[in-house]
């Protein structure tokens, strides 16, 4: 497979209308996978603007030390639909292959309501065999492709046309070692019998309420001190406004205001514009007209409301949480270590605090985790077991009843 710096831009074909998109989404139908990527921008908008797709083929049956073609689909030019792609999308028997894939599966969710099925995932794949947590592209390309990446274009303007000659390079670097990668990664879970754990966990980007932002529940996203249920009213009618106007204008909801803003405004509440003039965060924009109107009615709405929040309940536990968490930490590295899997793949550290409070409602306590610590988590919680360091390694040592 070439590196990086040996892809020539006249080698490089890019696709500008939807008839050649169609003629090798068919192409693709024909093959046991495809590779696919995506440069957006997100900066100045509240949905990520998409500007380019990188997508890539096996070498085809029996073309030994082949690749496969390799393209850049560019909707930025040309009279291109995306259709023949979101059908390649629908096709069963394609795996989409995709390297951390869940803001690449946004844009397509909101721009047509589709999602890649079957989907397969590089970088949980990854975690799962035993890469470590949250692995980068770059990191599998050194240690499964053993091919250097030139990462010089990673931050640059992709609605910017023409596209200069590294960053075509670059783009389509995105998925032509992905090829590798991929192959290499569902190799290993079919040898270790794990290609289950990772359709659980594909699951969840499968799951179109994964790319739903509700209005109703931004104010859940927002970190506050106070469990005052109107302090937090307010702060949830807040909340509601700015991403109802951020989603309507399409503009960063931070351009509305900010978390750290918001807060003070929940704190202050603010009901006359002069009110507003006194904040020490809110951006100048918001001092007057829609944003302030809007602010002073969610102000308003937090303030009467009799439908108050109820904060999150306090875990009153039991003697010993925290040293039961402080247990649960040791046995899901012993655990981890010994599966190969990284340890934020399996629970975090709320997951292990929670499990000594005695909640039994978690990821880390169903499907694949609960066969690697979650089963053993709950007996230790219950004293069934006990932990024993032994000859530098940590044990699980059963309990006499």
């Amino acid at each position: 497979m070439p590196a990086t710096a040996s892809i020539r831009r006249e080698d490089i074909r890019t696709i500008t209308t939807t008839a050649e998109l169609a003629e090798f989404c068919e192409l693709a139908k024909a093959q046991p996978y495809v590779t696919l990527d995506t440069e957006f921008l997100r900066e100045r908008t509240y949905y990520s603007k998409l500007c380019l797709i990188q997508a890539a083929l096996p070498p085809a049956s029996g073309a030994k030390g082949e690749a496969g073609p390799a393209v850049l689909i560019d909707p930025l030019l040309g009279d291109l639909s995306l259709e023949p792609l979101y059908d390649l999308f629908r096709h069963k028997a394609t795996v989409k292959v995709f390297h951390a894939a869940r803001q690449d599966l946004e844009i397509f969710y909101h721009d047509a309501g589709v999602l890649p099925d079957p989907l397969f995932d590089t970088q949980i794949a990854a975690m799962v065999c035993g890469f470590g947590e949250q692995v980068g592209y770059e990191t599998l390309v050194k240690k499964i492709a053993r091919q250097p990446l030139d990462k010089s274009s990673r931050f640059t303007d992709w609605s910017h046309r023409p596209l200069s000659d590294a960053q075509a390079a670059y783009a389509l670097a995105d998925v032509t070692h992905l090829r590798a990668i991929y192959e290499f990664l569902a190799s290993q879970l079919q040898k270790t019998g794990r290609a289950p754990w990772l359709q659980e966990e594909v699951a969840v980007l499968l799951n179109p309420e994964t790319y739903i932002t509700r209005p109703e529940e931004a104010w859940e996203r927002v970190r506050t001190r106070s469990g005052s249920p109107r302090f937090l009213a307010v702060v949830r009618e807040l909340a509601r406004f700015r991403e109802t106007y951020a989603q309507e204008r399409d503009i960063p909801r931070a351009r509305v205001y900010k978390d750290d803003a918001l807060i003070e405004l929940a704190s202050t509440k603010p009901l006359t514009e002069a009110d507003l003039g006194k904040s020490r965060l809110l951006l100048r924009d918001a001092r007057r007209g829609d944003i302030a109107n809007g602010i002073l009615a969610a102000v308003k709405v937090g303030l009467e409301t009799k439908d108050l929040p109820k904060p999150a309940p306090e875990e009153q536990g039991r003697p010993g949480n925290a040293a039961l968490a402080d247990l649960l930490r040791v046995l899901l590295k012993a655990k981890s270590d010994e599966a190969g899997v990284a340890p934020r793949l399996i629970a975090s550290a709320a997951d292990l605090d929670a499990i000594a409070s005695g909640a039994r409602d978690l990821p880390a306590l169903c499907g694949w985790r609960a066969e690697v610590f979650g089963r053993d988590a709950l007996r230790l919680a219950g004293g069934e077991i006990a932990l024993s360091a032994m000859g530098g390694a940590v044990r699980v040592v059963q309990v006499a009843g």
